[in-house]
């Protein structure tokens, strides 16, 4: 055999055990007539010892290893003199009587190190190496955890596994399809499936009752640290449920997650916060909730004082940092020029310090007297040694979004939104659609299948945009890990609903028929949920991106730049396709 043992799993009580290991070299190092090289495998690192007096010519072959090469060793495991309490392994080293080379490496182009020399780039381009890494590696191993209690977890409660296709039907609603020329239907194709969102729906008309599935989704739409071109979903249907059923099914694998993969016990329900209220008062539909800092409107206090800024302002509203009055005229003019970068947009930066002696020092104090500003600070609830940060503007949803960016800022530079902590809730209530001015439309917030509030049933004729869905995300220090809705299950609704979204009849046929057909059949009440699997990694992991728990991830611009895709393919492939390439030139 290889090896009778792993990397990791040798200790004191093995020594005198005669062993065979195999892995690749970490590193070595020549110190008089020894050589130690610490082998390493996916389980852990075991130092090596060639001793020149007992055998120099093994000693000389040590000499010639160098990094990644791939060897086999027997020996004895010994008692480390001097020994590594950083190492599981750092009480024993093996005293090696054979080495073999398996395979020799050619210098790896960065160091195969927690703390690697190589940047980005050349760590995607080689992400075979890259994957040795322990940092990367130990994302992989949670992943599969993950995926495992969620396995576990789901089929306890009665739900099965259904794998759904890979190979559908183009629904251009929303984000980009990822289409695919099908040979044997000459000008047609298939889609890659955004979600299994229909599919998972036909499986309750099906009766299947409780579904899930990890299922690899795509979507053709410019990345950022949270997203890739290709992911993977949790994705879970439910039959006979309401919303609450769904929340609270869910909010307890949260929960079994938390504790088997972190140690972390929640007791408490998580927060449920209204889309308005999250809008209102934090500036996004997924709040950091793990500082407060609680938007706090202004029209009323500091508007008609001549401040033409305010004065115009369709929006006044601020934030309060407590402790950081001591910010010094630097760092408030860094504040103003984050808020201005064209990504965020604002036009300036108001700040009060609260002094001392409660009295307010304002960059306006010209414009207002200390009773007024006496008065927003009450507003804060703001005391000695606050500073008060404020924004206005012409639009109330964008000036809005613009302080939560501040916001969101000021808790890192306080150091607030620590990676241990954990502040989940469940933002509810969503409205149904959002107008699009691109389109000219209404477009759907979540998707079409979502079912409006029972009680709002009756505004989708008068006033559609003021309904709200039976929608619900669940976010977790800021992050969106997951979201659902109760569905449609009556032809009818659905039908109105592509209505509002500008479908004709026929292009609703069209396009979903066959959905609508089977809700004719008796499709019973239902709901669910995807979770998002990368990102619960990512933060379980405590990574700012979902690309390193994410075995071969693309780069920023959607390129695989290990395998050089995507990539022009033979013309021979293009004639059985049936395919002339024609590349526009971007203006």
């Amino acid at each position: 055999m290889f090896r009778t043992h792993t990397c990791g799993e040798l200790r004191i009580s093995d020594v005198n055990k005669q062993v065979t290991l195999a892995g690749w070299v970490q590193r070595s190092r020549k110190m008089g007539g020894m050589t130690f090289v610490d082998l390493r495998d996916r389980y852990g690192i075991t130092q090596l010892v060639f001793n020149e007096e007992i055998n120099a010519d093994l000693c000389e072959q040590a000499n010639k290893l160098g990094r990644e090469y791939v060897i086999q060793i027997k020996g004895i495991v010994n008692e480390r003199f001097s020994k590594n309490a950083n190492m599981p392994t750092g009480d024993i080293e093996i005293i090696v009587s054979e080495l073999n080379v398996l395979n020799a490496s050619l210098t790896p182009p960065f160091t195969i190190e927690d703390n690697t020399d190589g940047g980005d780039d050349i760590r995607m381009k080689y992400r075979y190496l890259d994957l040795r890494r322990n940092a990367v590696r130990s994302n992989l191993e949670l992943r599969h955890k993950m995926t495992i209690e969620v396995r576990k977890y789901l089929d306890n409660l009665g739900f099965i596994e259904v794998e759904t296709p890979v190979l559908i039907g183009s629904t251009p609603e929303g984000a980009r399809d990822f289409v695919v020329p099908s040979r044997m239907n000459p000008g047609q194709f298939y889609a890659l499936p955004q979600s299994p969102q229909t599919l998972k729906q036909l499986l309750m008309v099906s009766g299947f009752d409780r579904y899930f599935q990890i299922a690899k989704c795509f979507r053709d739409e410019d990345l950022r640290a949270d997203r890739q071109p290709e992911f993977t979903q949790i994705d879970c249907e439910m039959s006979f449920v309401e919303q609450e059923d769904v929340i609270s099914t869910f909010e307890g694998m949260a929960k079994h997650l938390f504790k088997t993969l972190r140690g972390v016990e929640l007791t408490e329900p998580f927060v449920r916060m209204p889309w308005a209220e999250a809008m209102k008062y934090y500036g996004s539909d997924k709040p950091d909730l793990r500082f407060g800092m609680k938007f706090v409107e202004l029209m009323d206090v500091m508007k008609g004082y001549g401040f033409s800024v305010f004065d115009n302002a369709a929006y006044i509203g601020g934030i309060c940092a407590e402790g950081a009055a001591s910010y010094t005229r630097k760092q408030l003019d860094a504040l103003t020029d984050f808020v201005k970068k064209p990504q965020i947009g604002a036009k300036g930066l108001v700040y009060a310090r609260v002094e001392t002696d409660g009295n307010v020092k304002s960059s306006v104090d010209k414009f207002y007297p200390q009773e007024v500003l006496q008065r927003m600070k009450v507003e804060f609830g703001a005391k000695p040694g606050d500073l008060i940060l404020i924004l206005s503007g012409d639009d109330a949803m964008k000036t809005r979004k613009q302080l939560c960016e501040l916001r969101l800022e000021m808790g890192n530079q306080l150091g607030l939104r620590d990676k241990n902590k954990f502040a989940c809730l469940w933002v509810i209530d969503f409205p149904m659609f959002e107008w699009s001015d691109e389109e000219n439309r209404l477009m759907a917030m979540h998707h079409p299948f979502t079912h409006p509030k029972e009680e709002d049933i009756p505004l989708l004729d008068t006033n559609p945009e003021a309904v709200r869905a039976d929608a619900y995300d669940m976010v977790i220090n800021g992050v969106e890990v997951g979201g659902g809705s109760i569905r449609i299950h009556d032809a009818k609704l659905q039908a109105k609903m592509f209505e509002i979204l500008g479908f004709t009849p026929e292009k609703a046929e069209a396009q979903f028929g066959f959905l609508m057909n089977a809700f004719k059949y008796g499709a019973p009440p239902h709901g669910g949920l995807a979770y998002g699997l990368d990102r619960w990694v990512s933060l379980f992991a405590g990574l700012d991106s979902i690309r390193d728990c994410i075995a071969f991830p693309k780069n920023n611009s959607g390129r695989d730049v290990m395998l050089d895709a995507p990539s022009a393919i033979d013309q021979s492939q293009l004639d059985e396709l049936n395919l002339i390439v024609d590349v526009k030139d971007k203006q």
